[in-house]
């Protein structure tokens, strides 16, 4: 921008340059464009081709920005989508190839109020005047998207969209079914204030699940499911996406499934209510809370590990910390983790009343950094301290599972 506001006797010396030197002519014009900047407007012109292509469903034009995944828009056909759109973050060429950054944002239509965003890594190759793409993959650390795992299967429910892979249509209503009855029960629990509609992704197995999530399947081993989405987005929910373990889901029963789908939609209800403030005992504890709701099971029934711990005397002398919430952890801690935060969120309910349940939800969340969420909102809301809070959690362990 500077060199533009030079005027002429700028623009002369430009010229004067590149008359000394031919070897400029095709890298630097006097406007300060390089040959760079002219490669990366082409390969976001390929980029942009290649998203109208899918929204399109056209495989043949999809083809002609490059051979990769030629089968996308066909693997897509039945997803309703309502954009598809990639942002170059960043390109390095080398004479005729480059490696590009690239962020992937859909949206799909009646569920998604903001997109999801894919971090992409791309190669391409220059053939003539054009740019095309030859591979098209997940960046490092991202997440697979479903349609790289296969032709993607639609089921509509009254509150949901199952998408899956691998697995037959009448599984996919299964799924569905369930997930119509979480989003009506969560809605009685937290309020109507979020989009009651939620989006399921059933992939084959669980090595696909761990694909979907960027990480080692073995992680997720006895993990049902789990919910995708950015705490602390900054006043915008991001799209969430409860991304099911077919393995381990399978071998709950119909309560359990229940149970858990109930929990999961929990979690996409209060997105926007949970920020970087809230801890994981609250975050977890309110989902079980949920899902628990109105089902009639005693603490002893739905806390098994606690209960155990609390007759051997090992009784927890704190809340469970984030630590405690980590999935490659210890099985019996992670049980006890949310339990412990499950029987927190329920005495909040029990004593003070589930409005003041879902009002320290919101006041806990409404902080902009950790430190001092909970006491202040144990004081305002609650009327209480952390300690006495904690000393009243532990008392209530006792009562409930002694």
């Amino acid at each position: 921008m500077a060199g533009r506001r030079r005027g002429a006797g700028g623009a002369r010396s430009c010229a004067a340059l590149l008359c000394l030197s031919g070897l400029l002519a095709g890298l630097v014009g006097c406007g300060g464009g390089t040959a760079q900047d002219t490669a990366r407007a082409d390969v976001q012109r390929t980029l942009d081709r290649r998203a109208h292509a899918v929204l399109a469903g056209d495989a043949a034009a999809y083809r002609d920005t490059g051979s990769a995944q030629a089968a996308v828009p066909a693997d897509l056909a039945d997803v309703p989508l309502a954009s598809w759109t990639y942002r170059l973050t960043r390109l390095d060429r080398s004479g005729g190839r480059a490696t590009a950054d690239a962020d992937l944002d859909y949206r799909i239509s009646g569920y998604d109020s903001a997109p999801v965003v894919s971090s992409r890594t791309l190669k391409l190759e220059l053939r003539g005047a054009h740019w095309y793409v030859t591979s098209d993959r997940p960046a490092p650390k991202a997440g697979q998207q479903l349609w790289e795992q296969g032709r993607v299967v639609v089921e509509r429910g009254a509150h949901s969209l199952v998408l899956g892979v691998g697995r037959p249509r009448s599984a996919l209503r299964q799924y569905a079914d369930l997930a119509d009855k979480a989003v009506p029960a969560v809605q009685d629990a937290w309020g109507s204030g979020w989009a009651r509609r939620v989006v399921v992704l059933v992939p084959k197995s669980l090595d696909g699940m761990g694909g979907l999530l960027g990480a080692p399947a073995a992680g997720y081993r006895g993990i049902a499911a789990v919910t995708t989405g950015e705490a602390g987005s900054g006043g915008r929910t991001p799209a969430d996406r409860i991304i099911v373990n077919p393995d381990a889901y399978g071998a709950l029963g119909s309560f359990g499934k229940q149970v858990v789908l109930t929990h999961e939609t929990t979690h996409v209800a209060t997105r926007s209510a949970t920020s970087q403030a809230t801890p994981l005992w609250l975050s977890e504890g309110y989902a079980d809370w949920a899902g628990y709701r109105g089902t009639g099971r005693s603490a002893v029934q739905a806390a098994p590990e606690l209960e155990r711990a609390v007759r051997l005397g090992r009784l927890p002398a704190a809340l469970p910390a984030d630590a405690d919430f980590g999935f490659s952890g210890d099985a019996g801690r992670l049980a006890q983790a949310y339990e412990g935060g499950w029987l927190a969120c329920r005495m909040i309910a029990d004593r003070w009343g589930e409005a003041k349940l879902n009002a320290f939800y919101r006041a806990v969340g409404k902080h902009k950094e950790r430190a001092g969420a909970v006491a202040k909102a144990l004081q305002s809301v609650l009327g209480t301290t952390e300690e006495k809070f904690t000393a009243d959690w532990r008392d209530y362990l006792r009562a409930q599972l002694g």
